[in-house]
């Protein structure tokens, strides 16, 4: 909730004893001061995420209160409370800042719709803050042909219509978020706010004030109270981008919040309750750090509840030119040009290239040629990528061991180029456990592990349905 702090300023006894009893009855804490002057000392020193003040006071009066506020506080919503003979200049005060005015004598319920409406207002600017940039960054197009993102989007439908924690994994430009924003678009918080927040762009201290948020003086820099990403996304769906990336320290905060759905904000003492869904996406192996001691296990299972894996491009080329095409309409469109086609020679290209940088790089690629040309047709060369990996003409590296014994050369044709590491790493696991039959400890020593180290990472295949 945006609003959770409440001042009243009233020079009368019973009517400051009233507002303050009925704000508390409606759930916000609430402190009450007998003039204006000592409602400005206690907003310069505390924070307060409102002010209820009556319009006229001896000495500093509710129109001095706005105007100073106004300056100084700007951000800080005022609710002038006015008798019907003062109407008019309530009025005036609003055009100076304040937000709303209540005529005496006003009933609970009139407070209570007021603040609702406060309340509303401040939650739609503080997401409008997150979302602006975010409506535009990039395309909203999802193109799905092949089987496997068929399958996908029949897994989103699923998961969407639960409420469980979502992991999203896939290599880098795959579409982790899009995926998420379409989990969330058919969940039943479609209509409530979609936070997202990039660990890995943030430093630890950052990243904690933009998830639990801070308050004022909690650390250098931190002015005034700030709401976190988890309040913002209260009701609706958090979206942790690249979650592999937070330090541990962090990710024993984040598994508070998941277990128990409370936190407190950075240098605060309260203890906050939020309704929000986590959908969580990385690049990383996760079960492989977990095995090797760099993310919480309790943490992993706690975000692995319902899983989503999305495939490289190269693996589904399919895809390839319907999202070719998308995307060449789109920028077209931004760009107030008329949507082109492909060439044949352009089409066989953009099939042809294995895209290491996923859909990300096919739109950076489509968005290239529609900006640099102005033909009605792309063409192959126009297209501006090599579709031809270079072949080393010698070798870059050689393999040594740890003894300096010579093993050979790197070739970039070895069966064991362009192959995810996970991958070989599971491989070279489980052909040594054949090649000693099933002994750990041998096959550990031979792989330069500890036999725990490779029990972990066995259960958590076979957990995976990664082995037999």
């Amino acid at each position: 909730m945006a609003i959770q702090r409440v001042l009243i300023a009233d020079d009368d006894a019973l009517s400051r004893e009233f507002l303050t009893e009925a704000v508390r009855a409606l759930g916000f804490q609430a402190e009450s001061v007998q003039n204006g002057e000592r409602a400005l000392e206690q907003l310069r020193t505390r924070d307060f995420d409102l002010l209820l003040t009556d319009l006229r006071m001896p000495g500093v009066n509710g129109v001095e209160l706005v105007r100073t506020l106004g300056r100084e506080l700007p951000d800080l919503p005022v609710i002038l409370v006015t008798a019907h003979g003062t109407i008019e200049t309530a009025v005036e005060a609003m055009r100076l800042g304040a937000v709303d005015f209540l005529v005496k004598p006003c009933t609970a319920e009139t407070i209570q719709l007021v603040l609702e409406r406060i309340v509303r207002q401040r939650r739609m600017e503080r997401e409008n803050e997150y979302l602006r940039a975010e409506v535009e960054s990039s395309a909203p197009i999802f193109v799905a042909e092949s089987a496997s993102m068929t399958s996908l989007l029949h897994t989103v439908d699923r998961v969407a219509a639960s409420k469980g924690t979502v992991l999203i994994t896939g290599e880098t430009g795959t579409g982790k978020e899009r995926i998420a924003h379409l989990v969330h678009a058919r969940s039943s918080r479609r209509d409530r706010p979609f936070i997202r927040v990039n660990c890995a762009a943030l430093s630890e201290q950052l990243l904690e004030s933009e998830l639990f948020g801070h308050e004022r003086g909690s650390f250098t820099g931190a002015h005034k109270r700030r709401e976190g990403r988890f309040e913002l996304a209260d009701g609706g769906t958090l979206l942790l981008d690249e979650i592999g990336e937070i330090s541990p320290r962090l990710q024993t905060k984040l598994l508070r919040v998941l277990e128990e759905e409370e936190f407190e904000r950075v240098g605060g003492t309260s203890t906050l309750k939020v309704d929000v869904r986590v959908i969580a996406t990385t690049n990383r192996d996760l079960p492989r750090e977990v095995s090797e001691g760099t993310f919480r296990e309790d943490l992993y299972y706690r975000l692995h509840v319902l899983p989503i894996q999305i495939a490289p491009l190269r693996h589904r080329v399919e895809d390839i030119v319907p999202l070719a095409q998308s995307f060449a309409e789109f920028f077209a469109k931004k760009s107030g040009k008329p949507a082109p086609t492909f060439s044949e020679d352009a089409l066989q290209r953009l099939q042809s290239w294995t895209w290491p940088g996923n859909v990300r790089e096919l739109e950076n690629t489509i968005q290239r040629a529609v900006i640099l040309h102005d033909d009605d047709v792309i063409e192959a060369n126009q297209l501006m990528f090599d579709p031809i990996p270079p072949v080393d003409e010698k070798p870059r590296f050689t393999l040594v061991t740890g003894k300096g014994n010579y093993l050979g050369s790197i070739s970039s044709k070895s069966p064991l180029a362009n192959r995810p590491l996970a991958d070989l790493e599971r491989e070279a696991i489980l052909c040594t456990l054949e090649a000693t039959r099933g002994n750990k400890t041998e096959a550990a020593r031979r792989l330069g592990v500890t036999a725990r180290t490779l029990s972990n990472k066995m259960r958590l295949w076979r957990e995976l349905g990664l082995v037999a």
